[in-house]
C-alpha cells in the first residue's frame, strides 16, 4: 500500500488530465496530454537528460557546501549560548532573504557560473541544517548527560557519543527539507543566471521552451525536475532509515 496508492493517485490524475485535454480539445501549445509529453520526453532525452545533469550536479554540490556548513556552524552554536544568541538571527536572515534578489549580485561578484549557481542554491539550503542540527545537539536526555558528566567524561567525548547520536535524526529532517530546497535554489538561480550552451540546466530548457511555445518539452522539464526532488527526498530517506534502523524510535515505530 504504500507505494500502490500513491502510484494509483497518480494513474487517475494523468487519466483525467488526458480525458479532459481530449474531450474539450485544448490547444498543446496550452496544455498537452500526458501522452504528448510523454513523446516529447523520449524525443528530446538527450537535450533533457543532459540539462538535467547540469542541474543535478548544481544541486548535489550546493547540498553538500549546505550540509557542510551548516553542521560546524550548529557544532559552534552548541558550545555557547552567547554565540548561538548572537549568530543565529543572521542564519534566519539568509532563510528569510529571496534568494532572486541575492542572486544576481553572487553571480556579478563570483565569475564562474557554476561555483556562482552552487553558492545561490546553498544559501537556500543552509538554514533547515543548521536550524536541526542545533536542536538536535542540544535535545540531549538530562539523565544521560548527568552520567556522561559523572564519569568525567570531556567536551568532546560528550559530543561524540551523546550529543551527535541523539541529533541524527533531526539532522536527517534538516536534510529532507534541504535536499528539496537545494533543487529550488539551483533552477531558480538557473533562470537568474540565464546560462545557456553546453552548460545548461532545465531551467535554461524551460526557459527556451516557454518562448518557442514548445508547452510539451517544457511539462516534460517540469517532469524530471520533479522527478529529481522525488528521488533526492528517498535516497535521503533511505539513508536515514538505514543510520536509525535498530536504536532509533522513529524507525523501530516504522517497521512493526
Amino acid at each position: 500500500m504504500q507505494y500502490a496508492a500513491p502510484a494509483l493517485v497518480g494513474a487517475i490524475v494523468l487519466v483525467v488530465w488526458h480525458v479532459l485535454v481530449t474531450v474539450y480539445d485544448v490547444p498543446s501549445y496550452l496544455v498537452p496530454s500526458p501522452l504528448l509529453v510523454g513523446r516529447t520526453l523520449l524525443q528530446d532525452w538527450g537535450l533533457l537528460f543532459a540539462s538535467l545533469l547540469v542541474t543535478l550536479r548544481i544541486t548535489l554540490l550546493a547540498l553538500l557546501l549546505a550540509v557542510v556548513l551548516g553542521v560546524v556552524i550548529a557544532f559552534i552554536f552548541v558550545q555557547s549560548r552567547v554565540i548561538e544568541t548572537s549568530l543565529f538571527p543572521y542564519a534566519v536572515l539568509l532563510q528569510v532573504t529571496p534568494i532572486v534578489a541575492i542572486a544576481p549580485l553572487i553571480i556579478i561578484w563570483v565569475k564562474e557560473p557554476t561555483p556562482a549557481l552552487v553558492i545561490c542554491a546553498a544559501i537556500v539550503a543552509l538554514f533547515p541544517v543548521i536550524s536541526n542540527t542545533s536542536i538536535g545537539l542540544r535535545s540531549v536526555d538530562p539523565n544521560l548527560l548527568d552520567l556522561f558528566h559523572l564519569n568525567r567524561a570531556s567536551r568532546l567525548q560528550v559530543l561524540i557519543r551523546l550529543r551527535i547520536p541523539s541529533a541524527l535524526p533531526y539532522f536527517f529532517a534538516g536534510l529532507r527539507v534541504s535536499g528539496g530546497l537545494a533543487l529550488i535554489g539551483a533552477v531558480v538561480a538557473e533562470f537568474v543566471a540565464g546560462t545557456g550552451g553546453t552548460a545548461s540546466g532545465l531551467a535554461y530548457q524551460i526557459l527556451q521552451a516557454g518562448l518557442q511555445l514548445n508547452i510539451p518539452r517544457l511539462f516534460a522539464a517540469l517532469f524530471l525536475i520533479t522527478a529529481a526532488g522525488v528521488a533526492i527526498f528517498a535516497v535521503i530517506s533511505l539513508a536515514a532509515r538505514l543510520a536509525l534502523r535498530g536504536w532509533h524510535e522513529s524507525e523501530l515505530l516504522a517497521e512493526r
